[in-house]
């Protein structure tokens, strides 16, 4: 059976809080070519997840920031939830792991992103009954 994925951009809504997600991509590739990607196949994904679990970290998949002019398959995108705040005892200790002391990414082939509520309160349309059903409609 098909699971029903969010878009990142939608859980903001459902959290009123800025949220983190992480992106995965392919050795020595872009992020703008991370779309040939195997996800189901990334042992650095499966290491990132165990450890997340392990930690008691929940975390959950997700799909892109939602674009009325896109249609993007998922490709391994993992909501975090972690509130986006540096005195939170569980998002020092999530950015410990994902990013060496000066902010940069420990992992070459792991993006953390956060999506501020603001951004995603401009597809608040998306919310309403139906929004999805009538804009595929029309695709």
């Amino acid at each position: 059976m098909p699971v029903l994925l969010e878009h990142i951009d939608a859980i903001a809504r459902q959290k009123q809080r800025d949220v983190l997600y992480l992106e995965f991509h392919a050795p020595g590739k872009s992020l703008q070519l991370r779309e040939d990607h195997d996800w189901r196949n990334d042992p650095m994904r499966d290491t990132v997840c165990q450890w997340l679990t392990g930690q008691g970290i929940a975390w959950t998949p997700c799909g892109h920031f939602a674009n009325e002019g896109l249609m993007m398959g998922y490709r391994g995108q993992i909501y975090i939830d972690v509130p986006y705040d540096e005195s939170d005892p569980q998002y020092q200790q999530l950015t410990a792991y994902l990013e060496h002391e000066d902010g940069s990414m420990r992992y070459p082939t792991v993006t953390f992103c956060y999506v501020l509520l603001a951004n995603a309160m401009k597809n608040a349309h998306h919310d309403e009954p139906d929004f999805w059903e009538n804009w595929a409609e029309n695709y």
